[in-house]
């Protein structure tokens, strides 16, 4: 099942009905809502805690039942299984998938899952419980620093999936942060980063957490050298250490644990192989969050709160695993973006939370669904025979209003997008003066802010028509430039509030919707050789770059010419 040959969507029967399908199809929400008053209700589901409200999509009855025939076709159920079961579904590194294995809680007395031959299921709370007596250490100030104060700040230092995830979690439940306590994240090997980030700090109460499965990014442990450098100087400077190679070992093992498999490497760095947290080869960067590289997010919220997290994620994994899939909602969110990529030429899909907390979550779908999907061969090496991959993108609330939504609302491009917020904002603050215009005195903020959420997504679907615009007054030379064209397709998503398992059942929603449309595309979700090539290229020519002209003339005529440029621009 798992080396086998992926069923190619564009010889099944489905795939034949929905082209048939979209070529007679004309959207028309006004039209199909107004013949069809229960439209709403019936696109409308429950995912755990997420109400999901399909019902604005371009998408009817049929095309529905078409997307989840195609689901079947070609063979989404089986790879589900698969994935669920820890067979290798990762072909070309020939590994397992189980990030899903990362918040499972079997019942007293269910079997454990085992995939070749690891009790996952043991292991994995083994490294939940290693993680949690840390993060108790450092809440409670048992764990200092060489002066003996508590910890007042993390740094994790990491990149791609051992950064992002972290820190999107961390902004969306900064309300949860135990007082006292902050985290900041380094990521970038651009050297600005980790000097702001460390710039105002204490070197006697930082504590940093250095996140690398391989302890061998290049990024990553070049950031931790300049941090482990930052550390030193500071302490001596105050003079809490001498200038010893021994009070600098001793340093580092209290300012400095790591989340890795590499213990050796850990060690070299002078890093006590027992502070270090492992996770495994079947979980992949960007599906890691809930591992241990949320070592930082365990120590910020507390044990119980990331217990939390990761129970939101189990929901909506039991969601996507026994729900069918006409009312299952990752897999019909992700079959209606293969719909809208393969069927109406839709290339990018924009991610709008009304929820100010969730300002990165756009950022790390990108990684997400960009790295996962973003393939031209098929999980069997052959090319792809579809578009494959969306670029996602999108920002916070009504600043997207003021900037990019003019092109969604009346631009030439159809962008999918997908709106989400909560009802019980984490700061319900009132605006008590009003303006005596728009705003009543007395206005709760979050309704007025969630006011702009409802009529968003109206707007974009039902338009306005020159009818419309002409009954306000307008004159007719402006009419057109007023005309929304509406039938602008979104999704409506909305929790009760943003905790931590709300959190989690966002993060594993935009999972299973990616594991869908790769199941349908055929590739492989969970390999990345495409971030290879640039580290690779980037090494060779680092020594051109600091003033080798052997290693220079190796290059291109561009990128010759680019370094000397550079070089010249150094001084």
């Amino acid at each position: 099942m798992t080396t086998s040959s992926p069923v190619d969507p564009t010889t099944t029967s489905a795939w034949a009905d929905l082209t048939t399908h979209h070529e007679a199809l004309e959207p028309d929400l006004r039209g199909w809502f107004a013949a069809d008053p229960a439209r709403a209700e019936r696109l409308a589901f429950q995912a755990a805690d997420l109400y999901v409200d399909l019902s604005k999509n371009l998408a009817t009855d049929e095309t529905l039942a078409l997307l989840v025939r195609l689901a079947d076709e070609v063979r989404l159920p089986e790879r589900i299984e698969a994935m669920f079961r820890g067979e290798h579904i990762n072909v070309t590194e020939d590994r397992a998938v189980l990030h899903t294995a990362l918040r499972r809680l079997p019942a007293e007395g269910e079997e454990h899952l085992v995939v070749d031959g690891q009790d996952v299921d043991a292991d994995v709370e083994a490294e939940l419980q290693k993680i949690a007596a840390f993060a108790d250490k450092v809440r409670s100030g048992a764990w200092t620093g060489v002066t003996g104060k508590p910890v007042r700040t993390i740094v994790n230092i990491g990149i791609g999936g051992s950064d992002l995830g972290p820190v999107m979690v961390y902004e969306a439940l900064r309300p949860y942060l135990q007082e006292g306590l902050e985290a900041r994240f380094v990521s970038n090997i651009d050297p600005t980063d980790v000097a702001q980030k460390t710039a105002d700090l204490d070197p006697e109460t930082t504590l940093f957490i250095v996140a690398s499965k391989t302890f061998g990014t290049l990024e990553t442990l070049t950031n931790a050298r300049l941090a482990r450098a930052w550390l030193w100087e500071g302490l001596a400077a105050a003079g809490a250490i001498e200038d010893t190679d021994a009070a600098r070992t001793a340093a580092v093992g209290q300012h400095f644990v790591a989340v890795s498999t590499a213990l050796d490497k850990v060690a070299d760095f002078g890093i006590d192989p027992a502070n270090a947290f492992g996770f495994w080869d079947w979980v992949g960067g960007r599906y890691s969050v809930d591992s241990a590289i949320g070592t930082s997010l365990a120590v910020a919220f507390g044990p119980n709160r990331f217990r939390e997290l990761l129970a939101g994620f189990r929901a909506m994994d039991e969601h996507f695993r026994t729900t069918p899939f006409e009312r299952n909602v990752p897999a019909l969110m992700g079959l209606l973006n293969v719909w809208y990529t393969n069927f109406l030429g839709a290339q990018s899909h924009a991610v709008l939370p009304y929820a100010q907390q969730l300002h990165r979550f756009a950022a790390y779908l990108q990684q997400l669904t960009m790295e996962s999907n973003g393939k031209s061969v098929r999980w069997d090496g052959t090319p792809v025979t579809t578009d494959t991959g969306e670029v996602f993108w999108g920002e916070p609330g009504t600043n997207g209003q003021h900037a990019f939504y003019q092109l969604i609302h009346q631009g030439t491009r159809l962008i999918p997008a997908d709106f989400i917020a909560v009802a019980n904002p984490a700061y319900p603050l009132v605006d008590a003066e009003g303006d005596g215009k728009q705003v009543p005195a007395g206005a709760d903020v979050h309704e007025l802010f969630l006011a702009n959420f409802f009529a968003q997504t109206k707007a974009l679907a039902f338009g306005k028509t020159p009818d419309e615009v002409r009954a306000e007054g307008t004159a007719e030379h402006l009419v057109s430039a007023r005309t929304f064209s509406g039938n602008r397709p979104t999704t409506s998503i909305l929790a009760p509030a943003l905790t931590p398992s709300v959190v989690g059942q966002l993060i594993a929603l935009y999972e299973h919707i990616t594991f869908v449309q790769g199941v349908v595309w055929g590739i492989d979700s969970f390999d990345q050789w495409g971030v290879e090539l640039g580290k690779k290229l980037a090494l060779e020519i680092a020594p051109a770059v600091a003033g080798d002209d052997a290693a220079l003339a190796q290059q291109d005529a561009s990128t010759q010419a680019l370094v000397r440029r550079y070089r010249e621009l150094r001084g």
